[in-house]
């Protein structure tokens, strides 16, 4: 049975990874990106991994793994663990991530995580009050709740998904659906120590719907006689931002307490532009105390130009680095990492991840 397990992930692996290179093969730029909803599921959390471009499929660990790859969850290092991310990101948006993971001896591990985007007071304009002369105003609320299983089924492989519930409300109309995300971890490929491979499909789901009393439109039938009254106009449904995404990492221990790692990531995204993502990291390790440095770079290659050849601006983020601090102590271990992302037209993202293992 153990191994029917083992080979079954392993051919949905191998099944993720083909699509990988079907997807790539198509000829141009996407001609649908900007039309997804939801974006807010691209929104990255967890420091460490952000640090490293987004680079680290392969080799994230822990309650951080939720986000990136779910597989990554059944590798924390403590039977339970918890951390909170802070995130300033575009347009004086703040996202604030927070996660849990308890591991269970035979079963597996399991975790808990909310994403909450916050908007800030946004001035309230109508047809009669184009200039917002009442002083009202509104604060859009994005949620995301995320349920996420992931086992160990040997030493080198991994396997993980999130079921994840979205809700989307701005003022009177309100945006739902749910998203299945489902990754594979190999390490040490073929018996090479610091070799490892990481596969995950994320956003995998139905359409979202959108609904609510800001849709009401008044208006007067044309035929009959009846007095004038509100009509539901049908919002349309959208995609969710989906992509397939596969990654390589090698790491290698310089001393007793140095390591340096490489993290390699392809990421196919169905409604957006595919990247390349590029990190590194250089580690310390101590007795109590240790310290990570970390560098990354995302790449598209189809980014600054449209259908037609025209020079655009659609990729606006740039390098992004970082750093980790963590201590142990007798019966907890305590993370925190920091990452810095480069971004035009914007204030860069800055990040701040705090992260408790028992």
């Amino acid at each position: 049975m153990k191994k029917f397990f083992l080979y079954t992930f392993l051919l949905i692996g191998v099944m993720m990874a083909v699509m990988v290179s079907s997807l790539s093969a198509q000829e141009g730029r996407n001609k649908r990106v900007g039309s997804a909803a939801a974006t807010e599921l691209l929104i990255p959390v967890g420091a460490r991994d952000l640090a490293m471009g987004g680079a680290s499929l392969a080799t994230t660990s822990g309650v951080d793994a939720i986000y990136w790859n779910p597989a990554g969850l059944a590798r924390q290092g403590a039977a339970a663990e918890g951390t909170f991310t802070t995130l300033s990101y575009l347009a004086d948006i703040n996202v604030n991530y927070g996660a849990v993971g308890i591991n269970f001896a035979g079963f597996g591990t399991v975790g808990i995580s909310v994403k909450a985007l916050d908007f800030g007071d946004i001035p309230l304009t109508t047809n009669d009050d184009p200039e917002n002369s009442s002083g009202r105003s509104f604060s859009p609320t994005f949620l995301t709740l995320g349920l996420t299983f992931s086992r160990a089924f040997t030493d080198a492989i991994t396997f993980g998904t999130s079921f994840k519930l979205i809700s989307e409300k701005m003022a009177r109309v309100n945006g739902s659906g749910f998203a299945i995300d489902l990754g594979v971890q190999y390490h040490s490929i073929g018996g090479l120590k610091g070799l490892d491979l990481g596969v995950a499909m994320k956003n995998i789901g139905p359409q979202v719907k959108f609904d609510g009393s800001g849709l009401l439109r008044s208006g007067t039938a044309t035929n009959g006689n009846r007095p004038e009254q509100f009509y539901s106009s049908k919002a349309a449904t959208f995609e969710l931002p989906s992509s397939v995404e596969l990654g390589l990492a090698y790491s290698r221990q310089m001393n007793e307490t140095m390591t340096w790692g490489v993290n390699g990531t392809f990421a196919n995204n169905n409604l957006g532009l595919d990247g390349y993502r590029g990190g590194a990291e250089l580690t310390y390790h101590g007795d109590k105390i240790g310290f990570a440095a970390r560098g990354g770079l995302e790449l598209s290659p189809d980014a600054g130009q449209d259908l037609n050849d025209n020079t655009i601006d659609d990729s606006i983020f740039g390098p992004t680095f970082g750093f980790g601090l963590n201590y142990k102590a007798p019966g907890i271990a305590l993370t925190l990492d920091f990452a810095y992302r480069q971004t035009d037209f914007f204030d860069s993202n800055k990040m701040f991840s705090v992260k408790f293992g028992f």
